[in-house]
Protein backbone atom coordinates (compact mmCIF):
# COMPACT_ATOMS: atom_id res chain seq x y z
CA UNK A 1 0.00 0.00 0.00
CA UNK A 2 1.20 3.74 -1.13
CA UNK A 3 -0.02 6.74 1.20
CA UNK A 4 0.72 10.15 -0.45
CA UNK A 5 0.08 12.89 1.50
CA UNK A 6 -0.22 16.57 0.18
CA UNK A 7 0.30 19.97 1.41
CA UNK A 8 0.61 23.21 0.34
CA UNK A 9 -2.36 24.68 -0.98
CA UNK A 10 -4.29 27.94 -0.30
CA UNK A 11 -5.51 30.93 -0.98
CA UNK A 12 -3.69 33.43 -2.91
CA UNK A 13 -3.91 36.55 -4.81
CA UNK A 14 -3.26 36.62 -8.67
CA UNK A 15 0.56 36.97 -9.28
CA UNK A 16 1.07 35.14 -6.00
CA UNK A 17 2.58 32.04 -5.51
CA UNK A 18 2.52 28.69 -4.04
CA UNK A 19 4.19 25.57 -3.03
CA UNK A 20 2.58 22.08 -3.21
CA UNK A 21 4.48 19.27 -1.99
CA UNK A 22 3.66 15.75 -1.44
CA UNK A 23 5.44 12.59 0.27
CA UNK A 24 4.90 8.94 -1.01
CA UNK A 25 5.74 6.26 1.89
CA UNK A 26 4.29 2.44 2.02
CA UNK A 27 5.97 -0.46 -0.45
CA UNK A 28 7.90 1.12 -3.05
CA UNK A 29 10.69 -0.25 -4.10
CA UNK A 30 10.80 2.12 -7.16
CA UNK A 31 9.08 5.21 -7.88
CA UNK A 32 9.40 6.02 -11.75
CA UNK A 33 6.99 8.53 -12.70
CA UNK A 34 5.72 12.01 -10.13
CA UNK A 35 3.33 14.10 -10.80
CA UNK A 36 0.71 16.87 -10.72
CA UNK A 37 -2.92 16.26 -12.18
CA UNK A 38 -5.88 19.37 -11.25
CA UNK A 39 -9.45 19.31 -11.95
CA UNK A 40 -11.63 22.57 -11.89
CA UNK A 41 -15.49 22.43 -11.18
CA UNK A 42 -17.13 21.20 -14.29
CA UNK A 43 -13.81 20.09 -16.14
CA UNK A 44 -11.94 16.85 -16.63
CA UNK A 45 -9.32 15.91 -14.93
CA UNK A 46 -5.70 17.46 -16.68
CA UNK A 47 -2.33 16.44 -16.29
CA UNK A 48 -0.12 19.92 -15.32
CA UNK A 49 3.66 17.91 -14.97
CA UNK A 50 5.45 15.24 -14.25
CA UNK A 51 8.88 13.81 -13.29
CA UNK A 52 11.12 10.63 -13.85
CA UNK A 53 14.17 10.63 -13.44
CA UNK A 54 16.03 12.47 -16.52
CA UNK A 55 13.24 14.26 -17.63
CA UNK A 56 10.15 16.54 -16.81
CA UNK A 57 7.12 17.96 -18.77
CA UNK A 58 4.29 20.44 -18.40
CA UNK A 59 0.96 21.28 -19.82
CA UNK A 60 1.37 24.80 -21.87
CA UNK A 61 -0.28 26.84 -20.23
CA UNK A 62 1.69 26.55 -16.81
CA UNK A 63 4.92 26.44 -18.89
CA UNK A 64 7.58 29.59 -17.62
CA UNK A 65 5.46 29.81 -14.12
CA UNK A 66 5.75 26.53 -12.40
CA UNK A 67 8.25 24.07 -11.49
CA UNK A 68 8.38 20.82 -10.67
CA UNK A 69 11.52 18.85 -8.62
CA UNK A 70 11.81 15.77 -6.49
CA UNK A 71 13.71 14.93 -3.84
CA UNK A 72 14.01 10.96 -4.55
CA UNK A 73 15.66 10.74 -0.96
CA UNK A 74 12.70 11.99 0.80
CA UNK A 75 10.23 10.27 -1.99
CA UNK A 76 8.98 13.57 -2.12
CA UNK A 77 7.00 15.50 -5.22
CA UNK A 78 7.11 19.70 -5.25
CA UNK A 79 5.27 21.71 -7.89
CA UNK A 80 6.73 25.60 -7.17
CA UNK A 81 3.64 27.32 -8.27
CA UNK A 82 4.30 31.21 -9.36
CA UNK A 83 2.55 34.09 -11.17
CA UNK A 84 -0.58 32.37 -10.30
CA UNK A 85 -3.59 33.41 -12.13
CA UNK A 86 -7.04 32.16 -11.64
CA UNK A 87 -7.37 29.79 -13.85
CA UNK A 88 -4.87 27.62 -11.85
CA UNK A 89 -7.51 27.39 -9.25
CA UNK A 90 -8.72 23.57 -8.89
CA UNK A 91 -8.01 20.97 -6.82
CA UNK A 92 -4.67 19.45 -6.91
CA UNK A 93 -4.03 16.03 -6.94
CA UNK A 94 -0.26 14.55 -6.48
CA UNK A 95 0.59 11.20 -8.73
CA UNK A 96 3.01 8.54 -8.27
CA UNK A 97 3.89 5.51 -10.40
CA UNK A 98 5.54 3.09 -8.94
CA UNK A 99 6.75 -0.19 -8.21
CA UNK A 100 5.67 -2.49 -5.05
CA UNK A 101 8.02 -3.82 -2.95
CA UNK A 102 5.77 -6.28 -1.79
CA UNK A 103 4.47 -7.33 -4.94
CA UNK A 104 6.55 -6.33 -7.78
CA UNK A 105 3.66 -5.10 -9.38
CA UNK A 106 3.87 -1.30 -10.90
CA UNK A 107 0.33 0.64 -10.21
CA UNK A 108 -0.63 4.13 -10.25
CA UNK A 109 -1.79 6.25 -6.99
CA UNK A 110 -3.20 9.63 -6.64
CA UNK A 111 -2.92 11.60 -3.24
CA UNK A 112 -5.93 13.37 -1.46
CA UNK A 113 -5.85 16.14 -3.46
CA UNK A 114 -5.16 19.88 -2.20
CA UNK A 115 -7.20 22.58 -2.68
CA UNK A 116 -5.68 26.23 -4.92
CA UNK A 117 -7.40 28.78 -5.22
CA UNK A 118 -6.67 32.21 -6.77
CA UNK A 119 -8.39 35.23 -6.36
CA UNK A 120 -8.47 38.15 -9.04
Amino acid sequence: QVQLVESGGGLVQTGGSLRLSCAASGSISMIYVMGWYRQAPGKQRELVATISADSTNYVDSVKGRFTISRDNAKNTVYLQMNILKPEDTAVYYCYVNSRSSLYGSVNNYWGQGTQVTVSS
